[in-house]
């Protein structure tokens, strides 16, 4: 075999060292010190070696304290049993072993073992390289394909696609439904009680996915019919949870995944300290004893395996107040309001702003110090505390002050639960989160405990150190307050001396200070006032609408049944094979990683054109989603105290600057199909009020044309010609008027597809034209359009000579691929730096027009409210009249936000509900 063939190696270095542990009877060094799963995991990886020589490997390890699947359910993993000390103590050991055998290693926080190694996999596969996983887990069966197979070294048994049938029952496809209705006690995901292996395998291969099993519940009998209805509303989260991601951000491409020869001098005198003295022989006898797989190659970019759990060193403890009578606020209060800059964080009994208590307040002004302010901790036997309504007006004098700048980590929460309790905070000046965000939006988490550790060295105290895990866990007002007033005064204090640190590194750079000071921070009160206000729903609408589906579902099943010639499982995709190609002998357009026939949706979309059955099947699937995502969930989001659905705005998550939504995502509702668009009439307004929808027109491609200078392009947007027309009769040497819709729709593709780096291929494909013909488009269109092709192509240069691209307001979006050695990652990062700064400054421009309008709005209009952003939409509420009368001034203002070399255009309408708001009745232009 050569190194080529060779698979990449990732091994469950989590589960393997526990499995050590645990397999290997109880083994310690001359000194004491516990070594059974050190020698187990050495054994191991020393046959590994010898048996593979892999040129590529890497051990992949959990990362210490929660991961992302915490966030979406904080009880996931809190039956599992604490790790035993005598296996903490040895990880040290490893990662000492680990480094010695020159072998990579790799944790990532927020994301488990499982979710690096399925993200690694799906870079290895797409680079052409099989991955063999070495694991125990069930888990990971999912990701089994041609192209990766498992292997568990204990058993010697090695698990190919079929091999996951055999074992489980269902293909690997399948695996994700079939954990899901598993459950999982030990991770406590919920799952379908008395539901086994062989009920879900039953299920899956009788109504051939989970959404069919979903969708025909009612069908299955007896008690576990009963307790699987009783699950259903549980079910998305477990899939969610079963899921592995794969698309986790790593710090290191594949060609750092390389071993190194191992140190013999460093891993022999290791060898002889554990007491393991033929190993030690072995490797002072030669240097190749451990046999190494590649030459010597700079050492790879990653992380090193630290032992979860441990506590570090608190490298500089916090000097805490805590404050229990009018004396020490007072004191406190004459600090805060002589400082000049007060640091401060809330301690509230849920996650939830707009509806969570107010249990403590946290203050710093001075590094190393800290003040807890308890106000509603009310466990047994907890001492007399302030009481809020008795402070509330003192506090304002400091919190409420405009002019006593302010400082928080992830302001916005804050002020969101203090605006619930009668208190406005004004006069922010910094937030530590949007400081590393603007520094390096796609670097690294922006949350408090990780920017500690990386700029400070400092380990925080975390919440679960103070209130425990899972089903135990403590709200914040059971916390102790010994306890507690160390967490949160740590955390006011950690935030400032974050502050002392980034902060100046954004005074060094004018751009990204700019952006700081002038985009993010001034947005956080705009967004805490949208979340606060909310949107109206109409959740009465929303389930008639549900029924509506339901029953075209209903009518397509019956419709496919007719053209299929018989009844089916719409949602098997092995009946759908047999029907579309077997049945109806219709042409295979795509293979499965199994190598069956794929019924994906861009197969399905093609083959609509050749036959009725696939656009039915396509319309089921799209009614499913629909109801399954939103008709039946968002009723659910209404917050009870009122009656109004108050989405996050995600202001520190998209590396271009775009906000996201969440809890619900109000961004991705349907607006391009007409039940799409009858959830959009859900979204409705008070009495005597009515919406107001403005969006930008066409807002990258102008951008294009102001950054590529293109002459052509940039006098068709001051002409105000419908640019896809006026592109049609560039690329295809025709007058305006004798362009046609199929000219107009292939130059969208072309114009919009540019933008995002499709290939001659991928427009091909999406055109349903020969690959030839859409490579003879697209040099049209750079022959007629050549800024554009000069702008791509100095942007890729400045991008492998900068590692950044820039928005035209400055934000700066970091490459680390650009210059990979891998072709698959490297392109896709030159694909990302000419998108990169049309998307970015779009999203800029939409919040510096958020400022703006909430500052006009606040002094001259006090009745219209913003309640929602979706991506280069806004949302607005008001009494109908003023707002028919103003809409076209608002929309004039987004317009003048900027100056480009063309006009911004912006459509603006309003009416009774989101959908016919949308439905633009204006224009209006710079």
């Amino acid at each position: 075999m050569s190194d080529k063939d060779k698979p990449l190696i990732l091994i469950d270095g989590s589960s393997w060292l526990f499995r050590a542990f645990h397999a290997l009877p109880p083994l310690t060094a001359p000194d004491g010190q516990p070594t059974g799963a050190v020698y187990g995991m050495g054994n191991m990886l020393r046959r590994l070696m010898k048996d593979y020589a892999p040129e590529y490997l890497c051990v992949v390890f959990d990362p210490r304290g929660d991961v992302f699947r915490n966030e979406i359910f904080p009880e996931y993993k809190a039956n599992r049993s604490e790790t035993p000390e005598d296996l903490l103590s040895q990880f040290p050991l490893v990662s000492e072993m680990l480094r010695a055998m020159g072998l990579p290693v790799l944790t990532v926080e927020r994301y488990e073992a499982d979710d690096v190694i399925g993200t690694l996999t799906r870079q290895s596969c797409a680079a052409g390289r099989d991955v063999l996983i070495v694991t125990s887990d069930k888990d990971m069966a999912q990701l089994v394909n041609d192209c990766v197979h498992l292997l568990d070294t204990m058993k010697n048994v090695r698990m190919d696609p079929a091999g996951v049938i055999e074992k489980f029952g269902v293909p690997a496809e399948r695996i994700v439904d079939y954990l899901t209705l598993m459950g999982d006690t030990v991770d406590n995901i919920p799952g379908v009680p008395s539901v086994g292996p062989k009920t879900a395998a039953k299920w899956i291969n009788e109504y051939g996915s989970l959404d069919q099993i979903i969708a025909q519940a009612d069908k299955v009998g007896g008690k576990v019919g009963e307790k699987l209805r009783e699950a259903l509303p549980k079910l998305p989260l477990s899939r969610e949870l079963a899921t592995i991601h794969c698309e986790v951000p790593l710090p290191v491409t594949l060609d750092d995944l390389r071993p190194q020869p191992p140190d013999p001098g460093v891993l022999a005198a290791m060898y002889r300290r554990l007491g393991f003295n033929r190993w030690a022989e072995e490797v002072s006898g030669t240097a190749n004893a451990v046999p190494a797989a590649a030459e010597a190659v700079p050492a790879p970019a990653v992380a090193t395996l630290e032992a979860p759990a441990t506590p570090a060193v608190n490298a500089r403890p916090t000097q805490v107040e805590c404050v229990l009578d009018e004396a020490a606020f007072d004191a406190m209060m004459a600090r805060l309001l002589a400082a000049e800059l007060v640091c401060f964080d809330t301690e509230t009994d849920s996650l939830e702003s707009n509806a969570a208590g107010l249990v403590g307040l946290a203050f710093s002004v001075e590094a190393g110090q800290g003040w807890y302010l308890p106000l509603a901790h009310n466990y047994l036997g907890a001492p007399e505390q302030l009481k809020l309504e008795d402070l509330r007006e003192r506090l304002r004098g400091v919190l409420e002050n405009p002019a006593l700048p302010k400082l928080a980590q992830h302001a916005k929460f804050d002020i969101n639960v203090l605006a619930q309790h009668g208190i406005v905070v004004q006069g922010l000046k910094h937030d530590t989160m949007l400081q590393s965000y603007v520094l390096d939006a796609a670097g690294n988490r922006h949350d408090m405990d990780t920017l500690a550790e990386k700029y400070l060295g400092h380990r925080t105290i975390k919440f679960e150190d103070v209130a425990g895990k899972g089903k135990n866990q403590l709200t914040f007002n059971q916390v102790p307050l010994d306890k507690a007033a160390e967490y949160s005064a740590e955390d006011a204090d950690v935030t400032l001396r974050l502050h002392q640190v980034l902060y100046p590194r954004l005074q060094a750079d004018a751009a990204l200070l700019k952006v700081y000071e002038e985009i993010e921070i001034p947005l956080v009160p705009v967004l805490a006032a949208m979340e606060q206000r909310g949107v109206k729903l109409d959740a009465a609408l929303l389930r008639q609408i549900s029924g509506e589906l339901a029953q075209r579902m209903d009518e397509l099943q019956k419709a496919a049944f007719e053209q299929a010639g018989g009844e089916f499982n719409l949602g098997s995709p092995k009946q759908l094979q047999q029907i579309l190609f077997e049945k109806l002998q219709l042409p295979v357009l795509g293979k499965t990683p199994k190598g069956d026939p794929s019924t994906a949706e861009d197969v399905l979309e093609e083959l609509a054109a050749q036959h009725a059955l696939p656009r039915l099947i396509l319309d089921w699937r799209g009614m499913q989603k629909l109801r399954s995502t939103y008709t039946d969930q968002l009723p659910l989001a209404v917050n009870a105290r009122t009656g109004r659905v108050h989405t996050s705005y995600g202001q520190a998550i998209a590396a271009t600057g775009r906000l996201s939504s969440s809890d619900p995502n109000l961004q991705n509702i349907p607006v391009r199909t007409a039940e799409g668009r009858r959830i959009r009439q859900a979204f409705v307004h008070e009495p005597g009020n009515a919406l107001l929808s403005i969006d930008y027109s066409q807002i990258e491609l102008r951008l294009m044309a102001h950054f590529s200078k293109d002459e052509r392009l940039q006098d068709a947007f001051r002409k105000g010609l419908d640019i896809h027309r006026a592109t049609a009769a560039e690329v295809f040497g025709l007058s305006l008027e004798e362009t046609g819709a199929e000219q107009r729709r292939a130059a969208k593709a072309i114009n919009f597809g540019l933008i995002y780096g499709m290939s001659a291929f991928g427009l091909a494909r999406q055109l349903a034209i020969p690959r030839g013909e859409a490579q003879d488009y697209i040099d049209r269109f750079f022959g007629r359009y050549p800024g554009v092709k000069r702008f791509m192509d100095d942007t890729r240069v400045q991008a492998h000579e900068t590692g950044y691209v820039e928005t035209l307001f400055g934000r700066r979006l970091y490459l680390p691929n650009i210059n990979s050695k891998n072709q698959g990652l490297r392109q896709y990062a030159e694909r990302t730096a000419i998108n990169a700064p049309l998307q970015g400054t779009a999203a800029d421009l939409i919040k510096k027009a958020m400022i703006d309008l909430q500052r006009h709005l606040a002094k001259n209009l006090p009745e219209i409210h913003m309640i929602m952003q979706v991506h280069d939409e806004l949302v607005f509420e008001g009494p109908e009249a003023l707002l028919k009368e103003q809409a076209p001034q608002i929309a004039g203002r987004m317009c003048r936000i900027a100056q480009l070399a063309v006009p911004l255009v912006a459509d603006w309408g309003t009416g009774s509900n989101w959908d016919a708001a949308h439905d633009a009745e204006g224009h209006a232009s710079s």
